[in-house]
């Protein structure tokens, strides 16, 4: 019996472990830059501004990374990802005013988006192209496991200790990126020819073949983002006694599981029975969080959402590697992204909209609009969307 092949190589894991650092460095952030802004002086509207500046530049600029991942080192680019970052962050700690934090929280934004279009491209450089659903699986579940814990940690103890030195264990972070990528010895270096026959083409905006799982990632990261950020609120509208800290925690917890159990089917089942998951499991938990009054029910949505936007994550984003020719994974991921990008800007919007307009009892329902959505756009791709495990 042959040995199974491992995606687990050395270059693989050191990835995976700058991507966790990189992701936790800005998710520790995103929590306290509200309060620090207006510590600084800021109005509520402005620090309002500084808080959305990082996703409205990886809006504008995930094309143009897109393009420059599928034309340069991956390793130059995540680093150069890297020291922007963590020149952004030290700037969160030396700033005087909030305006200057602004300045800061932009330069932020740059290494954010060079950061996560590349180095998810760069993992799909390093396995066999039989394996990308797989490493994805675990990409993403790096991601979502610093999605959970950096809030979490950044939230308890800036109270202890204050905003600036809190932000300092970010910066500290992102060093721990750039450290590590020094490690990594494929470089994915773009191919030289491929280069020369593409340099006189225009820059392209999104590749084709992935915008649909562009459209799909934001409409189940709208509902995600918006209990990320208004959860703690929700749960105090309602009154309820439930220990609403733990939520995240759950739902990394439940991911960590699906995650190991499935690593193996991402590169084998068709997209379809993922999305009937994903989307039974969106209406699950936007009704447990909708009726919950107990801690038992806040655990059920949290699992939920595990299944629902936690699986469909990496079911997406390893899709759209699958779907793209090798010379445009760089623009797959930053199609992909930009996706996220849009539902991370909507979900606190359409939050905000929703608790301002109707009483909060409506205030999951509502988003039960996005359902109809992702079916239509589904079945309107659903042979392209498909056939995506059976290119490679």
């Amino acid at each position: 019996m042959a040995k199974k092949e491992t995606i687990f190589t050395k270059d693989v894991v050191l990835v995976m472990a700058a991507s966790f650092f990189f992701i936790f460095s800005n998710m520790y952030c995103n929590p306290l830059i509200n309060g620090y802004a207006q510590e600084l002086g800021a109005s509520s509207a402005f620090a309002g501004v500084i808080v959305g500046m990082m996703s409205i530049v990886a809006m504008f600029l995930r094309p143009l990374a897109g393009n420059m991942t599928d034309h340069f080192s991956k390793y130059a680019l995540a680093f150069l990802g890297g020291v922007l970052s963590f020149i952004g962050v030290m700037g969160y700690v030396i700033t005087p005013n909030s305006g200057l934090l602004l300045v800061f929280r932009l330069i932020n934004g740059l290494g954010y988006v060079l950061c996560t279009v590349c180095m998810t491209t760069w993992l799909s450089y390093l396995v066999p192209f039989n394996h990308v659903g797989e490493a994805m699986s675990f990409y993403g579940l790096m991601n979502a496991l610093a999605m959970a814990f950096a809030p979490a940690v950044s939230i308890n103890l800036y109270r202890v200790i204050g905003y600036r030195q809190a932000i300092i264990i970010s910066a500290l972070a992102s060093l721990l990126m750039v450290i590590t990528v020094q490690f990594v010895g494929n470089r994915a270096k773009p191919d030289r020819q491929r280069a020369k026959q593409s340099a006189g083409l225009h820059l392209k905006i999104i590749q084709r073949d992935s915008l649909p799982i562009a459209a799909l990632t934001a409409l189940f990261a709208i509902p995600y983002f918006a209990t990320q950020a208004d959860i703690v609120a929700y749960s105090e509208q309602r009154q309820l006694s439930i220990a609403v800290g733990a939520y995240f925690f759950i739902y990394a917890v439940v991911l960590l599981g699906i995650r190991l159990f499935l690593r193996n089917q991402f590169d084998t089942v068709p997209f379809q029975p993922w999305l009937i998951i994903s989307t039974v499991a969106t209406v699950f938990y936007l009704v447990m969080l909708t009726i919950m009054k107990t801690n038992w029910e806040m655990a059920l949505a949290a699992a939920g959402m595990a299944f629902g936007y936690g699986l469909i994550y990496s079911v997406c984003q390893s899709t759209a590697m699958m779907l793209a020719p090798e010379s445009e994974r760089g623009l797959a991921s930053s199609t992909f992204f930009l996706g996220l990008d849009i539902g991370m800007t909507l979900g606190p919007v359409l939050g905000g909209i929703i608790d301002s307009t109707m009483p909060v009892k409506y205030f999951y329902p509502v988003m039960l609009v996005i359902v109809p959505l992702i079916l239509l756009i589904f079945f309107a791709n659903r042979q392209k969307l498909n056939s995506a495990v059976n290119r490679h």
